[in-house]
């Protein structure tokens, strides 16, 4: 059988360009490791621009919607309408997202890969539906094999859109009314774990609505476990359209040398499914922040992240990678902007 696309090669490290940034940084002017992670940030991202002072000029927001059929078992705080309204509030510049996108001067692109309605998306919303929200998986997989692939792909169109508008950095987002019940649940298979290890409030239920939801995702879990022999058969099983897209386009930035910017617990449950679909990826991501979404430390431990920031967000939408953004901004500037030793004649202090 021929490969999938997502499981072909993604670009190698410069190690050339690490070792000459290592040595870069530390002919700065302050005490060697004085800047703390910020020079590890600065060194990685060598690495992955392969230049010796890597920059963060151009971000791309890349924000998928769907809807989930597993939202008929009451696992949302809000109606599966808010999907569709919340599109328009991305292109209109209301959403959390949208302001940072702003304020980033960061592209923003929002994509519908399967929302409810039988009407286009608004304007302004690229319309890539493969099918009005999932199924609901506690009765049925979530979606075909056909659907899930075209999900994955318009993930990848949407990487090389990236790439296309000279991005240096990737970002994620979702909105989906029962997406992290989706998230949760596709974790689990993936990380063979219980409904309870991964579930968590998501918009905000109450504690009996969180055992409700925790309920549903086991329920899930023990229909289509047997049948999750592979990381691709667990996403069409458990997943979402837009967990698969934001899968692909991880996968498919790391293919093409582009860094990922991860969010929060659902694009991490996506980046776990991607490193599951191609382990190499994973070299290619970074990690915004910690979610206030219990299960969020789970998926970070297996992934082996540290993620930036951790400020008790649970929003979702790319929010928590776009704030940590100027974070990796600074990082790049102190590195290729400080004055070495020797450009400030100063006299280097001993080990």
């Amino acid at each position: 059988m021929s490969e999938y696309w997502w499981q072909t090669a993604v670009q190698p490290l410069d190690h050339v360009a690490r070792y000459k940034a290592e040595q870069h940084q530390q002919q700065l002017t302050k005490p060697r490791g004085a800047l703390g992670r910020l020079e590890v940030l600065a060194i990685q991202l060598a690495a992955l621009q392969g230049r010796t002072c890597p920059r963060l000029e151009r971000v791309w927001i890349g924000v998928f919607a769907g809807d989930h059929g597993v939202a008929a078992e009451g696992v949302s705080a809000y109606p599966q309408a808010v999907t569709r309204q919340m599109l328009a509030n991305f292109v209109n510049g209301g959403a959390a997202i949208s302001v940072l996108a702003r304020q980033l001067s960061a592209q923003l692109e929002v994509v519908d890969v399967g929302t409810l309605g039988d009407t286009p998306p608004p304007a302004g919303v690229l319309d890539q539906r493969i099918a009005a929200g999932t199924a609901n998986f506690t009765h049925a997989p979530a979606m075909s094999l056909e659907q899930c692939l075209a999900a994955l792909e318009a993930g990848r169109a949407s990487a090389l859109r990236a790439l296309e508008d000279h991005a240096a950095l990737y970002i994620g987002g979702e909105m989906g009314i029962g997406n992290t019940t989706a998230a949760a649940a596709l974790g689990c298979a993936l990380l063979d774990l219980p409904a309870l290890a991964l579930t968590g409030p998501g918009t905000g239920l109450a504690p009996e609505q969180v055992r409700h939801k925790q309920q549903v995702i086991e329920t899930a879990l023990q229909q289509h476990l047997a049948e999750c022999t592979s990381p691709l058969e667990a996403l069409r099983r458990l997943g979402g359209f837009e967990l698969a897209a934001l899968c692909g386009a991880f996968i498919a930035c790391a293919q093409q040398g582009l860094p990922v910017l991860v969010d929060g617990f659902i694009t991490t449950v996506a980046a776990l499914c991607a490193v599951r679909l191609n382990p190499h990826c994973r070299a290619w991501l970074l990690f915004g922040h910690r979610s206030a979404e219990p299960g969020h430390d789970v998926l970070l431990q297996a992934l082996q992240a540290e993620p930036l920031l951790d400020l008790n967000l649970r929003l979702g939408e790319g929010s928590g990678a776009a704030l940590a953004v100027p974070l990796l901004q600074m990082a790049c500037l102190l590195h290729g902007g400080m004055a070495t030793f020797a450009e400030a004649r100063i006299s280097e202090g001993g080990a």
